[in-house]
């Protein structure tokens, strides 16, 4: 098939994402962008959502918050989702005759905050099979290497599902279950086991990877820097809609999809990009 291309997508970053699981696209986000997803982090952190949580437990220092299912109510977020680059990124990437959006993401670590996110990959929370899942990290602060995501390079081809992860503590989702999905290994006990990716990045900067791409990410023990980090999910031609044994997350609920339905069969989860269409500029 003849891939779909980006300005910010060359034959390199294409090939780096199909052996490695994880890319990252430097200035694929103009200025604009990050402005409107900066007024709609604070809208989210004045009157969070139904699914916002607070992983620093009360009186240690920073802050480490996460919400999910923004862009229905956050009107920010939607005009980011729908009109932005990230669709025509994501369907590049994935090599997809389509970009569905599935749903966003917020993680944000306030300087101080030592809380770290669990190594995981995201597939298990979902209900979607298929190979073509992928997530659009963008941070809109500086982000130090020290304090960025770090991904397993390779690990999504290693044809293992890892069992979900509480961010609050690091528990399995199953856990003392007969669990459907096996521990995820101990990364940090044996990196040199591993290639393990991370970069120093610039807002405007996104890191793109696979559902099934281990990640984890360290505190943020920046003095003065925030690390925002708004995630936007995408599927594309082969995913479909599937049952899992326990809780997913996000709880999207009301979209009347049965296993095997493709996503964009609900109106919750549109197509907002098509192989062919017109162009956006970043």
């Amino acid at each position: 098939m003849t891939q779909p291309r980006s300005p910010v997508i060359d034959d390199a970053n294409f090939t780096v994402y199909r052996e490695e699981g994880v890319t990252c696209l430097r200035a694929a986000f103009e200025p604009r962008w990050l402005d409107l997803l900066a007024a709609g982090v604070d809208r989210e952190m004045a009157n969070p959502g139904p699914i916002a949580r607070e992983y620093t437990p009360p009186g240690k220092a920073g802050r480490f918050f996460g919400s999910l299912v923004m862009w229905q109510r956050i009107p920010e977020f939607r005009d980011f989702v729908l009109h932005s680059p990230a669709a025509r990124i994501a369907g590049a990437c994935m090599g997809s005759d389509k970009a569905v959006f599935y749903h966003d993401q917020l993680l944000v670590k306030e300087p101080g905050t030592e809380e770290h996110t669990p190594w995981h990959h995201d597939q298990p929370y979902y209900f979607v099979d298929g190979m073509d899942v992928i997530s659009i990290w963008l941070p809109l602060d500086p982000v130090a290497r020290e304090t960025c995501p770090e991904f397993v390079a390779g690990s999504h081809r290693w044809g293992k599902w890892f069992a979900p992860r509480f961010f609050r503590d690091g528990a399995d989702y199953y856990e003392g279950t007969a669990a459907p999905f096996e521990p995820a290994p101990d990364i940090d006990g044996h990196r040199d086991d591993y290639t393990v990716r991370s970069w120093e990045l610039a807002p405007g900067d996104c890191i793109v990877f696979h559902g099934l791409t281990l990640h984890g990410a360290p505190g943020n023990a920046s003095p003065r820097h925030r690390r925002r980090g708004y995630a936007t999910r995408w599927v594309g031609d082969d995913a479909r809609f599937a049952e899992r044994p326990g809780e997913v997350s996000p709880p999207i609920e009301g979209h009347g999809l049965v296993p095997g339905d493709p996503l964009e069969k609900s109106d919750m989860f549109p197509v907002v990009w098509r192989r062919g269409q017109q162009e956006r500029t970043a």
